[in-house]
């Protein structure tokens, strides 16, 4: 569940670069004493370096090569018209807000210069100065969302994508979009502009960690779009969910699950195995660990909730075994360790750490995660993992079946 801790990913190796090439420094002067023989050193010598700058040159390439492909596979997989619904949650799991979203994607420029343009239409509500009784056309925000190119998905979104298992995360600076939509969606043309509206939570406007975990619908087409707001201090501010539906087909069911027949974290409950893939962030993102997981969750007689996970790497000479114990409270679950899993609707859960500050300051990594159950015995996760000093630094899928 907290399978953050289940993945075994090897050591993240830095990109070879011209300036990392090691110098070597030899004086031929002091051994050879004739001019004629030291040319005929020097010769190798250049030889030598215009073919590591070539070997480094032709990687490039092949990297831009791969990284251009990279690009136009996620712009493909956004492409399109679709509709759904965004939701609010808080830190446990209690619904907030729910405004319909339509999102119009298309594309501009070939190859390297390719871009990702999107626009967000948000339903606005019915204005209190509206006239009683009328049925008033109905009225849409829009917001131009930043384009993507592969600059700001390398750079700045610090990207994590699956092309085969069409998953991703990105990285935000701001909540400028997620606040957009709050404001449009639920005050609409009544809002005054007020930096904190009655009855209306928005995200801080400098947080310390926007993050996006997208996962697509294994049996239609559909995707989640989950996105964990952390505030300034690092701590879990709120959660938010597009669920989309593309144009044509029936919306996406609702995730306003007012009155639930049975508690939350029942699905996710039992064995799960699967396989795990980590990627380096960037648009190169290449593949650095693979492992084959099981994960085991469960309460034992004196009511705690206990989570055994093992990961076994491809090659089967690496296995780690973690065991958690944690508590269940309404919808939130905290772990020993602190780190936190909040149960949606809908099949879902997000997780993080309960402090991130408390992390960096530790010199700890930590992780973000996004699960989906979108069908009895079958989930999706998507890992973010940040550095100490809170880049992203890599993403993990995996694919789980409960036995």
């Amino acid at each position: 569940m907290a399978a953050i801790s289940s993945i075994s990913v090897a050591p993240i190796a830095k990109t070879l670069n011209s300036k990392q090439i090691p110098k070597l420094s030899v004086n031929f002067l002091s051994s050879i004493p004739f001019s004629s023989t030291i040319a005929s050193f020097r010769r190798p010598r250049i030889q030598s370096a215009d073919s590591s700058s070539a070997i480094v040159q032709a990687q490039k390439l092949e990297e831009l090569s791969i990284s251009v492909d990279v690009l136009q596979s996620f712009i493909n997989i956004n492409l399109g018209k679709w509709n759904g619904s965004f939701y609010q949650f808080d830190s446990h799991g209690n619904l907030l807000q729910e405004v319909t979203t339509k999102l119009a994607s298309s594309s501009y420029g070939e190859g390297e210069l390719i871009s990702l343009i999107q626009t967000l239409y948000i339903k606005q509500p019915q204005s209190s100065t509206s006239i009683s009784g009328s049925d008033p056309e109905v009225e849409w925000g829009e917001y131009k969302i930043k384009e993507t190119n592969m600059f700001t998905v390398d750079k700045y979104q610090q990207i994590g994508f699956f092309p085969k298992e069409r998953a991703f995360s990105l990285r935000y600076q701001t909540a400028g979009m997620l606040e957009a939509v709050l404001r449009q969606g639920v005050l609409g043309e009544d809002d005054t502009g007020e930096e904190s509206p009655k009855n209306l939570k928005l995200p801080s406007r400098q947080p310390s960690v926007v993050c996006e975990n997208c996962l697509y619908s294994q049996e239609k087409d559909m995707r989640a779009r989950a996105f964990h707001i952390m505030d300034p201090k690092g701590v879990l501010e709120m959660l938010l969910v597009f669920l989309e539906g593309k144009d044509g087909l029936p919306l996406p069911p609702s995730l306003d699950y007012s009155e639930e027949s049975t508690s939350r974290i029942t699905s996710f409950l039992g064995r799960w195995e699967g396989h795990s893939v980590t990627k380096r962030s960037g648009v190169y993102g290449a593949t650095i660990a693979e492992a084959d997981t099981v994960a085991l969750l469960e309460f034992d007689d004196k009511g705690q909730l206990i989570q055994d996970i093992t990961s076994t790497s491809s090659g089967g000479d690496v296995t780690t075994n973690i065991h958690w114990t944690g508590t269940v409270s309404d919808n939130l679950i905290t772990f020993d360790g602190g780190f936190q899993m909040t149960l949606l609707p809908g099949g879902m859960y997000m997780a993080c750490p309960s402090d991130v500050a408390k992390s960096v300051a530790e010199s700890k990594s930590f992780h973000l995660e996004f699960c989906w159950l979108e069908s009895p015995g079958k989930r999706q996760r998507l890992v973010r993992t940040y550095d100490v000093e809170g880049m992203a630094v890599s993403s993990t899928y995996i694919m789980e079946a409960k036995v």
